[in-house]
């Protein structure tokens, strides 16, 4: 048998270009004396309407208009279709603070030090570990940050809220040391309240006083329990990168040697500091509960910080496991999302969710894309409307057939989860001051532990090694770095999987700040103010009553390229208008087309064409009654039928949107390369007083300049190509997410939704995040200026008060998970 026989050639389809078997295939049309071959019956209809288009030109590239963050041009339709999937380049490692260093292969940015990541995300064979704190820092597996001690965390969220190995070390070392820990502090409230335990045991003769016991079960808590802690406090020093653990290290080292040695020789002690049982006191038991209370507040900590990838799994989750393929021969399986591929046929059925990113065949429905763009109201989708879907959203009650265009790392989802990924791991310019205060922080802490060590000993009351070594150990204990670090990086990871949620997509902190204080606004028109689609608004009467006028206008304007013609045709077909192919036709460059419909001659243009062939004469231009946009003037044999208005519509939201922003102070000027005409009448509109017309590329980053120097804060929201460079050069770039993959490229910003109510989103979330921001800064500050001098006896001259070091313990522990129960707050912000 041959091969021939048994696997017959494929055939193209001329409209999509998908590869389609003769021997199943249900959808053929003969033209010329050849039978074509089609993948479904939407296909067959345009090549009926008009076979010319689609003989002489070769299969169209699919465009369109997802958001495709970072995406590469996009493929053809018959690479997309064929059985050889396109040839995928190897990305290009970046670093997501200095957008400037592209390598070839993973290591650090030379410019900050951060690990480079790959451009697109790839499955991932093993998971990173990464210090939220330090994001350059990156280990293969669990562990702590050489820098500031803190537990890594993995780089990478799956779906799957996995077990977290350090937490659950953390918790089994907890709950031993409370169990070791109790029975010395019960020993240590005895002797607060006058009631001394004594213990009284005999060992071959060697006496055994109650601080053995105390040693006895003091040493696992400390040496075991604790054994984190001391390696990043050696680590600390090695590096050297003085942290939290530093101080923790420090003090509860100095306890237990001190109390060790006053059990194990309490005779090299003066007999003025020993006392009934010939033992000095002992802090085994502020040692044991320090390292208690550190190991509460770490489990604590990590419990918290899990919750910070809540965002970036809610997003994961929202990915369908399964989507419906149907093969060539009509048959339908199910088949694991990975095995879908671009140009594949995919059925979704009422309730399903839209497995990838692609484009609607056949059928129609309403589809929730609340969980991508943040708007509740479900979007109708079908052939005529909206033909594009995105892959996670929820499809209602209509069944439809879809081609599927992006997969796996390229769908808009996927690239979402990685712009989160990316921006919670950016550091906001406010981030400095912490970092510049944490670089001294540690050092001046031991400086005034060592001195008010010093001051005890020498001027304080009897017995002054003991209130000098409590009251030093308690200085060490009660500083909290971490507090300071946190107070940043937790509100930016939490900010930013908000505002993924709400359909607003931050690239990097720092343009999550200065948002905050964007006071001048500048908008391009088409695509932003507008929905960027010309449309047909308005009819003279004649066309209105007369559906077989506009019929032939719109045949006429198959043949045209120019959006004001796709206008007319769009508004011919929405009516149920069936169009007709044209014959000769003449384009009048600047002016409109003319041809044959039908053997009737038929023109379709402006007032200029109308004059130039005769069709209006003086009187009757003088009563021509102009409709609002562009006015199109259609002529039947010679003779002026109507005309009818074409305008590029305002978006619904996009009132609303200006006036609140106009109300919190900001300045709205418009840019748009229209004419002065235009520009002005849709200024008025929207109550736009600041507004230039006929603008190149390079005059609106000029006029942006302009804005920057005289000392505004500008941000700049487009969708175009010609808007690129001002979003790179404004201080915040905003980009449509229905625009060009260079404007969301050049942005600091991408609304997905493609309206001005994401500024009022975004602007909101910023606000709130530096607010979140700055209460944790001060709350670090404060707590540290308070508990410091608190802890060294400054307060004790006057009030007799002193700090003791299980309540340093307590209180630094929970300095940090207080910060980090503050940025979640921002979880629950309604936008």
């Amino acid at each position: 048998m041959s091969t021939n026989a048994s696997n017959p050639a494929l055939e193209r389809d001329p409209v999509c270009g998908m590869n389609v078997n003769p021997a199943s295939s249900k959808h053929t049309h003969e033209h010329g004396g050849k039978t074509y071959y089609f993948c479904c019956a939407p296909c067959v209809e345009k090549f009926k309407a008009d076979p010319a288009k689609y003989l002489t030109a070769a299969a169209p590239p699919l465009h369109s208009a997802l958001v495709t963050l970072g995406a590469t041009t996009p493929a053809k339709a018959s690479d997309l279709h064929s059985n050889q999937l396109p040839r995928v380049e190897d990305p290009a490692y970046v670093c997501p603070m200095c957008p400037e260093v592209r390598e070839s292969k993973p290591g650090a940015c030379p410019s900050c030090g951060m690990a480079l990541e790959s451009e697109l995300p790839a499955p991932s064979t093993r998971t990173e570990y990464v210090c939220p704190m330090h994001p350059e820092i990156v280990r293969p597996a669990p562990g702590s940050c050489p820098i500031c001690g803190m537990s890594l965390e993995p780089r990478t969220v799956t779906a799957a809220n996995e077990e977290n190995p350090e937490l659950h070390d953390m918790t089994r070392r907890f709950w031993i040391s409370v169990g070791l820990t109790a029975p010395l502090l019960v020993i240590a409230m005895g002797g607060m309240l006058g009631h001394k335990l004594t213990v009284d045991l005999n060992l071959n003769g060697m006496p055994i006083g109650l601080p053995w016991i105390e040693l006895l079960l003091a040493t696992p808590v400390v040496l075991w329990c604790g054994f984190p802690f001391f390696q990043r406090f050696w680590t600390s020093l090695v590096n050297p990168s003085p942290n939290m653990f530093t101080l923790i290290g420090m003090g509860t080292g100095v306890a237990y040697a001190y109390s060790v040695i006053a059990t194990l020789a309490p005779q090299i002690f003066p007999e003025s500091l020993r006392g009934m049982g010939g033992y000095p006191d002992v802090y085994f038991e502020a040692a044991a509960a320090i390292t208690t209370l550190v190991l509460l507040g770490q489990v604590m900590e990590l419990r918290a910080r899990s919750r910070t990838s809540a965002a970036i799994r809610a997003l994961l989750d929202l990915s369908p496991k399964t989507a419906r393929l149907l093969n060539a021969d009509g048959s339908e399986k199910d088949v694991p999302l990975e095995q879908v591929h671009p140009g594949d046929r995919l059925r979704v059925r009422p309730g399903e969710k839209v497995p990838v990113d692609g484009i609607l065949l056949e059928g129609r429905s309403s589809i929730d894309e609340s969980m991508i763009t943040g708007e509740s109201i479900p979007v109708e989708k079908s052939l005529n409307n909206d033909s594009k879907v995105i892959g996670a959203t929820i499809n209602g009650t209509g069944s439809f057939i879809m081609r599927a265009e992006r997969v796996g790392s390229e769908t808009l989802l996927a690239r979402i989860v990685q712009l989160v990924g990316q921006a919670q791991r950016s550091r906001a310019p406010i981030q400095r001051l912490a970092d510049r205060v944490a670089k001294w922080f540690v050092p001046i802490v031991v400086a005034v532990a060592a001195i008010t060590f010093l001051a005890w000993f020498f001027f304080g009351p009897q017995p002054r090694l003991a209130h000098a070594l409590v009251n030093a150990v308690a200085v060490l204990i009660i500083a909290c770095p971490c507090a300071l670090g946190l107070a940043t990086p937790m509100a930016i990871m939490i900010g930013v999987g908000r505002a993924a949620r709400a359909g607003v997509l931050i690239k990097n902190a720092e343009a999550l700040e200065t948002l905050e204080k964007v006071d001048t606004l500048v908008v391009d028109k088409t695509g932003t103010l507008t929905e960027g689609k010309p449309r047909v608004v308005s009819f003279s009467q004649a066309l209105a009553d007369d559906p077989e006028l506009l019929r032939l206008a719109a045949s006429l304007e198959r043949a045209s390229e120019h959006p004001l013609g796709t206008a007319v045709v769009d508004a011919a077909v929405s009516r149920g208008l069936k169009l007709s192919q044209p014959q000769e036709i003449t384009s009048v460059t600047g002016k409109g087309i003319v041809g044959i419909v039908d053997g009737k001659k038929v023109a379709v243009g402006s007032l200029g064409l109308m004059v130039k062939m005769g069709s209006l004469q003086g009187p009757a231009i003088a009563a021509l009654r102009p409709l609002d946009g562009t006015t199109l003037c259609v002529a039947i044999d010679g003779n002026y039928v109507g005309n009818l208005g074409v305008a590029d519509q305002i978006k619904r939201s996009t009132p609303d949107a200006l006036r609140d922003l106009k109300a919190q102070g900001v300045l709205i000027v418009m840019l748009t390369g229209d004419n002065p005409i235009v520009a002005a009448a849709t200024a008025k509109l929207l109550g736009i007083t600041e507004f230039e017309a006929e603008v190149l590329p390079e005059g609106k980053l000029e006029i942006i300049r302009k804005l920057q120097g005289q000392g505004r804060v500008v941000a700049m929201a487009g969708d175009g190509i010609n808007d690129a460079p001002a979003l790179a050069q404004a201080d915040v770039g905003i980009a449509m997410g229905t625009g060009t993959d260079v404007a969301i490229e050049s942005a600091g910003i991408t609304l997905v939704k493609g309206d001005l109510l994401g500024i009022l989103r975004a602007r909101k979330l910023s606000q709130a995040t530096m607010r979140n921001i700055r209460q944790n800064l001060f709350f670090a500050f404060v707590y540290n200026a308070i508990g410091v001098p608190l802890a060294a006896g400054i307060f004790y001259p006057f009030f007799g008060l002193l700090l003791s070091p299980i309540f340093a313990a307590a209180a630094m522990s929970f300095s940090s998970v207080s910060v980090i129960a503050n940025a979640l707050r921002l979880r629950h912000l309604k936008l």
